[in-house]
C-alpha cells in the first residue's frame, strides 16, 4: 500500500524539535510539517497545547565534551498561523492545500564553553544568538518538500543557514512513521562559530588555526508517534547529521557526525 499523507497527522515534528533541540542542540528542524496540524481525538499528533517530557541522548560536538543523556520537560503550541516550537517559532502568512510560506525565528543556544574541558582552554565561548528568516513547503501526496533560509540578527556569528528537506510520512490509524532526509548548508561565519572554526587568536601548537569555509552536511531523521488516548501520545525520534569534511577534520571536533535519539510522552491540554 502506498504511503498516506493526511494533513491532520503532522504536528509531532515540532514537539520533537523542542525536546531534541534545547538540551542536545541537534540542528535538524522538522517543524515544516506543522502546516498540516488539525484537531482530531485519534490523530497521532494533535493541534493546540501539548505538555510533555522526554529522555534523550546524543553525541557531543567538541573534544573533551561528554555525550548528552538528559530527561527534560517541554511544551509546544500549534495555532492556525502561529506555532511555538520550543527554541523556535513560525508565523504562516500563506497556507493552502499545496503550498505554505512562513516567517521564522529561532534562538540558537551556545555550544562551546572553554571551561568545559582542558582541550577547549583558550577558545572563545560560543554564545546564543537570535536568528530570523523565511521558509516554504510544497505539499504532495507522498512527500513534503521544504526549504528554509535564516540569518543571525544579533551580530553574534553574522552567519546564515539554508535547509533543504524532504519528509515521507506513513500513517496507519493511530501510528505515524515518518522518515526524512536533506542537507544543511551553512555559511563560513555560521560554521566557524558553531561548528569547529579555530581563529588565529585561539590557535596553539596542539590546536592549529582552522577555517571550515561554507559547509554542506547531509542529514537523515526518523519520527514515530502513537496516540494512546485522546489526551496522551508517545513518540520516538532519531536524527543524524554527517559533518562536512571541513567540520569533521577540525582539531576541536571529535566525531564524523552527530546522532541524537529520544523517547517522549505528551499530554494534550
Amino acid at each position: 500500500m502506498p504511503p498516506i499523507f493526511a494533513p491532520r497527522h503532522a504536528s509531532l515534528a515540532g514537539l520533537v524539535t523542542l525536546l531534541l533541540a534545547a538540551p542536545a542542540r541537534a540542528e535538524i528542524d522538522l517543524g515544516s510539517l506543522d502546516v498540516f496540524a488539525q484537531d482530531s481525538p485519534t490523530s497521532p499528533v494533535p493541534k493546540g497545547l501539548v505538555l510533555g517530557g522526554a529522555v534523550i541522548a546524543g553525541n557531543a560536538r567538541y573534544q573533551g565534551q561528554d555525550d548528552t543523556a538528559l530527561a527534560v520537560p517541554g511544551f509546544v503550541y500549534f495555532g492556525e498561523q502561529f506555532m511555538f516550537l520550543g527554541d523556535r517559532a513560525r508565523y504562516y502568512f500563506h497556507k493552502d492545500d499545496s503550498f505554505a510560506a512562513y516567517a521564522y525565528g529561532r534562538m540558537r543556544f551556545g555550544n562551546l564553553d572553554p571551561d568545559d574541558a582542558s582541550e577547549l582552554a583558550g577558545m572563545e565561548e560560543r554564545k546564543w544568538e537570535l536568528e530570523g528568516g523565511v521558509g516554504a513547503s510544497l505539499i504532495t501526496p507522498y512527500a513534503l518538500l521544504s526549504t528554509r533560509l535564516s540569518t543571525d540578527v544579533t551580530g553574534r556569528s553574522n552567519g546564515q543557514e539554508l535547509l533543504l528537506w524532504a519528509d515521507f510520512p506513513i500513517i496507519r490509524d493511530k501510528l505515524l512513521i515518518m522518515p526524512g532526509m536533506g542537507v544543511m548548508i551553512r555559511s563560513n561565519k555560521m560554521a566557524n562559530y558553531y561548528f569547529g572554526g579555530v581563529s588565529g587568536s585561539e590557535a596553539t601548537a596542539q590546536r592549529p588555526e582552522w577555517d571550515t569555509g561554507t559547509t554542506f552536511s547531509p542529514m537523515a531523521a526518523l519520527i514515530t508517534s502513537y496516540r494512546f488516548s485522546p489526551h496522551w501520545i508517545g513518540m520516538f525520534a532519531a536524527n543524524y547529521e554527517l559533518y562536512d569534511n571541513d567540520v569533521e577534520n577540525s582539531p576541536i571536533v571529535q566525531h564524523q557526525g552527530e546522532l541524537y535519539a529520544g523517547f517522549g510522552v505528551g499530554y494534550i491540554w
